[in-house]
Formats: structure tokens, sequence, C-alpha cells
């Protein structure tokens, strides 16, 4: 057993239906913990595209990291998800923050294909937003609480993170 933040994303198409897609999914194999509201935000990136839905889910399952990037690929791709440009626009972008195992230690991983926990997440308000919201005592192993390294953060980059008001 293991526990995984995962980070979702769409700016293509119906955002929020890839979003509840695989939230559904996810929850449909029993493996969803939790799941943040929706949040818009600017696109990442040197690609001009257009804005994103975020959200973060807390899953549990019997797989390990590489199980759970699996899954990720699984959900792009029933969203239709194609690999073209980096850090272009996409039907559905789920990304594998943290893995936990079930004695409660973080998963370290260097793996080209996963690197744990994600390099980049601690910089990146469109995760530790709604992470936050979801989670207030949130850590991201090896850098810290998610709720300081959100204060760390541009407060024009967590400014730019809005709750989607929207039917959820």
């Amino acid at each position: 057993m293991s526990r995984a933040v995962l980070s979702l994303g769409a700016n293509l198409g119906d955002r929020a239906a890839a979003l509840r897609g695989a939230i559904t999914a996810l929850r449909d194999e029993g493996v969803l913990v939790a799941r943040s509201t929706l949040y818009e935000t600017p696109p990442w990136g040197p690609v001009e595209q257009p804005p994103y839905l975020n959200a973060v889910v807390v899953v549990r399952g019997d797989r390990d990291a590489a199980g759970w990037l699996t899954r990720a690929h699984e959900l792009e791709q029933a969203a239709g998800r194609t690999r073209g440009v980096r850090f272009g626009p996409r039907t559905l972008d789920v990304d594998v923050v943290t893995v936990t195992g079930d004695d409660g230690r973080p998963v370290l991983s260097e793996e080209p294909a996963l690197t744990l926990p994600h390099p980049r997440a601690h910089e990146r308000a469109f995760v530790l937003v709604p992470w936050a919201a979801l989670d207030p005592g949130a850590v991201l192993p090896g850098r810290g609480a998610v709720r300081d390294l959100l204060a760390a953060l541009p407060p024009e980059d967590v400014a730019a993170v809005v709750r989607w008001e929207h039917l959820q």
C-alpha cells in the first residue's frame, strides 16, 4: 500500500469534464482519499496557451511509485492526451507529486521517468494552493510544509490561482 499526491491540470476542450473524469475514475477504483476543489490558473511555461483548471488529489492503494505513474498516464490517455510540445496545452496532465509508503516514509526517486518528490512542485502555486486547501498540514518531503512553501512564492503567483466558482 502507498499514498500518493497527484496534481491534475487541463486547458484544452472541456477542462472541468477532463478533471472530473479522472477524479471519478480514481473514486470508482476505490483509491481516492480526498480531492481539492478546482482552481483556474494561468498557463505555465514558454508556450502561449489558454488557462488551466487544476486540482490535487490524494490516493491510496496497492501501487508503488511506478504504478502511480502508470495510472497517471492511463488517465491522461483516457482524456485524449497526446504528447507533442513540451509544456504545451493538454487535455489532461497528471503529475505524481509525492508517494509515501505504508511505513510513513516518503519514496525518493531520481529515475529519469519519475523524480520524487516532484522536482518543481515547491515552485508551482497551481500545485501548492489546492494542496494546502485540501490538507493544511501537508509536507513536501525535502522541502517543508506546503503552507510555508506557498508563503515563500511571489504574491502575484499565488494570487493568480483562483478558486473556480462554477459547478464543482
